[in-house]
C-alpha cells in the first residue's frame, strides 16, 4: 500500500514519504488450563454404605447358622429335585409354546372386522388376565377324578363318555396337564395383548402395500408384518417366558407332585428343616431365571439389529 502511495506522489511530483513498517507483535501464549475435578462427596457416602452392606450381608450368609448349607447342598441335588427341575423347564416350554400359539391366534381375532370374532377373543383376554393362575390351577386340578364327568357336566352333556381320540380323559385330567392348562391358558391371553401391540405398531402403509400386490390378509400377516413386529413383541415375550418359569412353582397346589418346588418343600417337611430348602428354592429359581436373561439378551439383539440403540438391547 505504501509503494503505490509512494508512486502516486511521484507522478505527481510531490516528494515521496518514507514508509515506516510496524513491527510484528508475538501474540500472548495462552494460559494452561487448571481443571479440577467435581467433588462428589454423596456419592462416596453412598458408595462405601452400599460397601458395608453388602459386607453385612455376605457374612449374614455364610455366618447364619439357619442357612444350613452342608445340609442344603446334599438335598437340592438329589434325584427327585433333579426331576422336578426337568419337570419345571418341561412345564415353561410346553405353556410358552401353546400360549404364543393361541396368543397369536386371539390378537388376529381381536383385530378382526367382526365384532363376534373380536368380541369372543376380547372375552378370553378379560376372563383369563382377571383370574389369578393359582386359582387357575386349583380349578383344573379339582376337576380331578371323574375329569371326564365333572368337565362334561360343566358343557352341559353329564351322560356322554369323554374319549378324545381314543383316550381316556381322566387321563388328561392328570395334575401335569391340569397344571400346564393354567399356566397355558393364562398365557395365551397375555400373549395376545403383547402380539397385538405388535401387530398395531406397524404402518398401515405396510399392509396396503402388501394388498395392492395382491398378497392375502393371512400372507400379509406372515411375511410382511409379522416379521416387523417381532421387534416389539420379543423383549415382554421374554419376560413372560421368565415369569412364566417362576409361575411353575404353582402347580405345586395342583398338586403336580415330580415340581421343583413341591420336591423341596417335601424334602423340608419330611426333615423339619424348612427353611433351608426354601433357600434351596430361591437359589434354583434365581440360577434358571439367570440363564433365561442371558438368553433373552442374545435374542433382543438378533431381532434389533439394523434399529437405533439395538447395541443396548436385552
Amino acid at each position: 500500500m505504501g509503494c503505490r502511495t509512494g508512486r502516486r506522489r511521484a507522478l505527481r511530483g510531490q516528494p515521496e514519504l518514507p514508509v515506516t513498517v510496524q513491527p510484528r507483535t508475538a501474540l500472548p501464549q495462552p494460559e494452561e488450563i487448571k481443571a479440577v475435578p467435581v467433588r462428589h462427596p454423596g456419592r462416596w457416602v453412598a458408595t462405601g454404605c452400599v460397601a458395608v452392606a453388602l459386607a453385612m450381608f455376605v457374612n449374614m450368609l455364610l455366618t447364619n447358622p439357619a442357612f444350613q448349607w452342608e445340609f442344603m447342598v446334599n438335598n437340592m441335588f438329589t434325584p427327585p429335585v433333579l426331576t422336578g427341575v426337568r419337570t419345571s423347564l418341561l412345564l415353561t416350554v410346553l405353556a410358552m409354546v401353546i400360549g404364543v400359539g393361541l396368543g397369536v391366534v386371539f390378537a388376529v381375532m381381536r383385530l378382526s372386522p367382526s365384532p363376534i370374532v373380536a368380541g369372543a377373543a376380547w372375552a378370553y383376554t378379560w376372563f383369563f388376565r382377571a383370574v389369578p393362575r393359582i386359582v387357575l390351577a386349583i380349578l383344573f386340578g379339582n376337576l380331578g377324578f371323574p375329569f371326564d364327568q365333572q368337565l362334561l357336566g360343566l358343557l352341559g352333556f353329564p351322560d356322554a363318555d369323554a374319549r378324545i381320540f381314543g383316550v381316556d380323559a381322566r387321563t388328561i385330567g392328570a395334575g401335569f396337564i391340569a397344571g400346564l392348562l393354567a399356566l397355558a391358558l393364562s398365557e395365551a391371553a397375555y400373549m395376545a395383548e403383547i402380539v397385538r401391540a405388535g401387530i398395531t405398531s406397524i404402518d398401515p402403509g405396510q399392509t396396503e402395500a402388501a394388498q395392492a400386490l395382491g398378497m392375502s390378509r393371512l400372507l400379509t400377516l406372515r411375511r410382511i408384518v409379522l416379521p416387523q413386529a417381532m421387534r416389539v413383541i420379543v423383549p415382554p415375550t421374554g419376560n413372560e417366558t421368565i415369569a412364566m418359569l417362576k409361575d411353575t412353582a404353582l402347580v405345586a397346589f395342583v398338586p403336580v407332585t415330580n415340581e421343583l418346588f413341591f420336591q423341596l418343600q417335601a424334602i423340608g417337611n419330611r426333615t423339619f428343616q424348612v427353611f433351608p430348602m426354601l433357600v434351596a428354592a430361591c437359589i434354583w429359581y434365581l440360577a434358571m431365571t439367570s440363564v433365561l436373561m442371558v438368553i433373552q439378551h442374545f435374542v433382543e439383539r438378533r431381532f434389533s439389529r439394523g434399529v437405533a440403540g439395538a447395541g443396548g438391547a436385552g
